[in-house]
């Protein structure tokens, strides 16, 4: 049973798409402390956990630590953030009693599970305005699936979006792209998808294309095409603020950008330099931006993934002259040690302050709105933006958005990638980790940058990151400028890429299957262990494995320098390992086993009873067969 409580009048963030009478909140179960701010608290049993908080470092038990819910421009993804890119307010409590928790509240919320006091919980937000959902349920997967059905269906990518995806920030011209293309074909790996990062446009301004280096896009877009590749642009939230570019001209007549508390457009810096902001909150302004999309898609373009839209401000205008006014009265000085820091940290404090988060407002119908106090539903709007208008011009399951801000109801119209990470073996299992909260909240289509978007990957460490992308719906390999080139064909003989990678084309239709199945019904792809084997005390602590569908159990090597794992099986179960066209299988007892797995094996176990669907490989979604599959038991 779901029950609604309001407290005040909060801010519609279009979260919930059921209407649920609201509950008197003398009937609310928690405890409640409704002064300056809005608290909620409840005690902890010795063996309670707590699951959810969608795309957030640490454990999938949240149990311990201290969160934040601020939608955060975080490339340094290590164990003591208390935020990253997303704000999934959803949590499930798993002990002798059952519940599930949702705060719909647009602005910063504090979740102390444990951390202050271990047997306490205490959710504060920083006002006492908001819709709370309480949710009681027998099981997990129960109180999941009811809250799944307020907030409505997830998104559905086309089917090309299920295949293999490479990116690089860095690609800057025709040329690269080609020889992406070519080496992936005449190498035998597969590839439907690559990427054009900031690098593509005309001096970073949003629907532009640099004519220098793509001097006939349109052809360009349709020659990739013909060879069974989708270009997909980034797109950033920032609309450089430049006289004669047609959507920055149109966005200012129409005064459709942030404003700043004296009305003038809120000025901030990022990639292009000095950037208005659509006030995304703004219908007409949603209805504007998602209409520029309309440029590339002319092109041929169909699929996009936007950016930079929690949003992450470089400097404010205001911000940096106050900054450089401090600098300018220690030119020429000798400064102590204390003077350096503090001049150290107003440089560094310049970005993402939250003095800047404070300083600019929208119109939400009318009335003037403080950006803090909205700012976790600035990038989902943004996306909202669009896929709504993908959805109305073009139908749905028609076109790829993804997004690295995001809300719990963009859900409906995108999916996400987890952001910024960095190759790092420890990385690996944090993707794996983040896959059942996101799920929970709504996000069925995600993945994080393969082989690790910061630092430099090695060949072991991208082909076990590999074997755990296969799974993952969206599979897409990423760096950063100057770091290591981690491309496949990168590191001599590739065939234990293509093996790797022929994987996830036989295991596409039942990932996609699998996937629509979840839409439909409000279910997770991605589940830990402690959902399906509730009494299994090991099962329940197990945090390296996930269930994946109703089939099978998911278990990668996520460490250095081994040649297998220990998987701890919680019934019987056909061990597999997959290679190319390759299969392996064994009979395992319930139990702890140690397994070896080879850097181009991906392994699987596959419950008793059940059974999953190859394909034969392909290079492509537009050449894989997907009628006719053969079992792989």
């Amino acid at each position: 049973m779901v029950k609604k409580f309001r407290f005040n009048t909060p801010i519609d963030t279009e979260a919930v798409v059921e209407h649920i009478e609201i509950s008197d909140i003398g009937e609310f179960p928690l405890a409640l402390d409704c002064a300056e701010k809005l608290k909620l608290s409840f005690t902890l049993g010795e063996s309670d956990m707590i699951f959810g908080l969608g795309e957030t470092v640490r454990g999938i038990n949240k149990r311990g630590w201290i969160y934040e819910s601020w939608c955060s421009d975080e490339t340094n993804h290590v164990e003591d953030k208390r935020s990253l890119y997303s704000a999934h307010n959803f949590i499930v409590v798993s002990g002798k009693k059952k519940f599930g928790i949702f705060v719909d509240y647009p602005s910063k919320i504090v979740w102390d599970l444990g951390y202050t006091e271990p047997d306490e919980c205490v959710i504060t937000l920083d006002k006492p305005e908001a819709d709370i959902y309480y949710i009681d349920g027998e099981t997990e997967r129960d109180i999941i699936r009811q809250f799944r059905k307020i907030i409505g269906k997830s998104y559905i990518p086309p089917l090309w979006a299920f295949g293999y995806q490479q990116s690089c920030w860095g690609y800057s011209k025709q040329e690269d792209f080609i020889n992406v293309r070519e080496n992936h074909r005449k190498n035998n790996l597969p590839l439907d998808c690559i990427y054009m990062d900031i690098d593509y446009m005309d001096s970073f301004k949003d629907f532009t294309v640099n004519k220098k280096l793509f001097p006939d896009f349109k052809a360009f877009v349709k020659d990739m095409k013909e060879h069974d590749i989708h270009l997909i642009p980034i797109i950033d939230a920032g609309v450089k603020k430049e006289t004669g570019y047609s959507v920055y001209d149109e966005g200012h007549e129409k005064g459709y950008f942030c404003t700043d508390e004296n009305g003038a457009e809120f000025e901030c810096g990022v990639w292009p330099g000095i950037v208005g902001l659509p006030d995304f909150l703004n219908p007409d302004v949603r209805e504007w931006f998602g209409r520029q999309y309309k440029t590339l898609i002319d092109t041929g373009v169909d699929g996009f993934w936007n950016d930079m839209n929690e949003p992450a401000i470089f400097y404010s205008v205001k911000g940096l002259n106050k900054a450089l006014e401090k600098l300018d009265k220690i030119r020429g000085r000798e400064i102590g040690i204390w003077e350096f820091f503090e001049t150290k940290d107003t440089m560094l404090g310049l970005q993402n302050s939250m003095e800047d988060y404070k300083s600019f407002y929208h119109n939400i119908n009318g009335k003037r709105v403080c950006h803090k106090d909205v700012h976790n539903i600035y990038g989902a709007f943004m996306t909202k933006a669009a896929g709504e208008y993908f959805e109305k011009e073009y139908g749905k399951e028609k076109k790829l958005i993804f997004s690295r801000a995001s809300y719990i109801g963009a859900h409906r119209i995108s999916g996400i990638w987890f952001g910024d990470n960095s190759s790092r073996w420890s990385h690996i299992l944090l993707n794996l980790k983040m896959l059942p909260g996101v799920n929970m909240c709504g996000f069925l289509y995600c993945g994080a940058d393969l082989g690790g978007f910061g630092a430099n990957v090695t060949r072991d460490l991208l082909l076990r990151w590999l074997a755990l992308g296969v799974f993952t719906p969206l599979m897409r390999n990423h760096r950063a400028l100057g770091t290591r080139a981690q491309e496949a064909y990168r590191f001599g003989d590739v065939k234990e890429f293509a093996d790797v990678l022929a994987v996830r084309y036989r295991l596409i239709p039942y990932i996609y299957k699998t996937f629509r199945r979840c839409s439909e019904e409000d279910d997770m792809m991605f589940r830990p262990l402690a959902f399906d084997y509730p009494d299994d005390k090991i099962a329940r602590e197990v945090e390296d494995q996930l269930m994946l569908g109703d089939e099978c159990m998911i278990a990668p090597v996520y460490e250095q320098n081994k040649s297998g794992r220990n998987v701890y099986l919680p019934e019987d179960m056909t061990f597999v390992k997959l290679s190319g066209e390759n299969v392996f299988k064994e009979v395992m007892k319930k139990g702890l086993h140690y397994v070896e797995i080879a850097l181009n094996e991906v392994p699987l176990f596959i419950k008793r009873g059940k059974n999953i669907p190859l394909a034969k490989p392909a290079l492509n979604t537009a050449q894989l067969d997907t009628e006719n599959l053969e079992n792989l038991l």
